[in-house]
């Protein structure tokens, strides 16, 4: 073995030790504004159903309703490729999955509503009623993975009512058995950064009366007006509003009507691949970069119901939109309706199943130090393990093959996608 050549250096190592020592804020700002991902599931959709409509058996009703619209307009995965432009390969895995996840789990995350589409007269008994309801669901092991409510916002004529929505719910819960792991709380047509601060002070007063853990409660930041993307000084309105989340913001959900009519779209126009729709989730996503927030995108309003020619119709849109927005990097969305879970689910299961292999390939050879057609660097790894784990977690793939194409369990696949912080410079192998 030689002798290691000695290498010369010019400057002392007070240098080295001076510059981290006049970085050390910085680093741990860095630490506290970025942490990364949570590391949690992320639901695919949120589904929102008013909270005089909400009752213990809208989830399977939700399934079953789904279900219904399958058997009437795509009884077979023939009708539902051709419907939706599946290749033959994909056809009947993607059917079948879709099926199984309607009966399984037809709703990952749903919000019972007391914003825009409540119409109740006894806001206090409806609250009431979705904590016992949501309390039993989680006690019985038939809850959605999230669930949670949609309060009102924070602006004058409504906020008395929706703070006393929120304590009447969130004590209803703790009555009830205590908060539940997936609880997700949305606050709704957020202007200002001062009314996230105001909520977090709600919270922390709930969390301090009844002796929960400082920061127990997180809550979904809903932008619906232009002011929340810029502010009157020309910054970034939504950075500003993580920030006075004080950690509690899990994240960032796009509103496409309410938005969209802000900025004087006519009606017809409303949709989530407008410009304005594009400009705004951009920011909105550039905003939550690095900080533990997620972005959801918003909804179509167009309904699948009716006749078969219609509900393909619609299907076909919402199932393109779903498809465009998985490409951005919106991995969570609305629907607003039960017609919207089979294209849903179709959109997702594809988008995961068609790279499977193309991204297992290149984690695997990543892990084994290879290369291929394309050279990948850290950054790309923790790309490609993190799509990976959202195709297992929404069901479109299975752990066994998964493993079988990467060579790599579940737990292997978590810390490549989510790495300590300064692995992504390193030299890629």
């Amino acid at each position: 073995m030689g002798q290691q050549e000695k290498v010369a250096t010019s400057l002392a190592g007070a240098v080295s030790e001076d510059i981290s020592a006049s970085l050390a804020p910085v680093d741990a700002e860095l630490a506290r504004r970025y942490p990364g991902d949570p590391g949690t599931r992320q639901p695919v959709h949120t589904v929102y159903v008013p909270g005089d409509a909400f009752d213990a058996g809208t989830i399977r009703s939700w399934g079953d309703q789904a279900l219904a619209a399958l058997d009437e307009h795509a009884p077979d995965p023939t009708t539902l490729a051709r419907v939706l432009g599946l290749s033959d390969e994909l056809a009947e895995p993607v059917y079948t999955r879709v099926r199984a996840k309607l009966e399984r789990e037809p709703v990952e995350d749903l919000r019972v509503d007391f914003e825009d589409g409540y119409h109740g007269r006894d806001e206090d008994t409806d609250a009431a009623r979705a904590a016992r309801l949501i309390s039993e669901a989680y006690a019985k092991g038939t809850a959605a993975p999230y669930m949670g409510i949609r309060t009102k916002c924070m602006e004058a004529a409504v906020r008395a009512r929706g703070i006393r929505t929120t304590d009447v719910f969130l004590t209803g819960l703790i009555e009830h058995g205590g908060l539940p792991n997936g609880l997700v709380l949305t606050l709704p047509k957020v202007t200002y950064p001062e009314q996230v601060t105001a909520f977090v002070r709600l919270l922390e007063a709930f969390e301090k009366t009844h002796g929960q853990d400082a920061g127990r409660i997180g809550f979904e930041i809903q932008i619906e007006t232009s002011q929340a993307i810029l502010a009157a000084d020309g910054t970034a309105t939504v950075a500003r509003m993580i920030d006075a989340a004080d950690g509690r913001a899990t994240g960032l959900h796009y509103g496409t009507f309410d938005y969209s009519a802000c900025l004087g779209v006519s009606a017809a126009h409303q949709a989530s691949d407008h410009p304005a729709a594009d400009h705004a989730k951009a920011i909105m996503q550039v905003a939550a970069a690095g900080t533990g927030v997620r972005v959801s995108d918003g909804s179509t309003n167009v309904l699948p119901v009716g006749g078969t020619d219609h509900v393909h119709e619609a299907w076909r849109l919402h199932y393109g939109l779903t498809r465009r927005a998985l490409a951005r990097a919106y991995y969570q969305g609305w629907d607003m309706h039960p017609g919207h879970l089979p294209t849903r689910y179709a959109a997702v299961f594809a988008f995961y199943r068609e790279g499977m292999e193309a991204a297992a390939a290149r984690l695997a050879a990543y892990v084994a130090r290879t290369e291929g057609d394309i050279m990948d660097e850290p950054a790309t790894a923790k790309a490609l393990s993190g799509y990976l784990l959202r195709g297992l977690d929404c069901g479109a793939l299975d752990d066994e093959e998964v493993t079988r194409l990467t060579g790599l369990d579940r737990s292997e696949l978590d810390a490549f996608a989510r790495p300590r912080r300064g692995d992504l410079t390193a030299t890629a192998p």
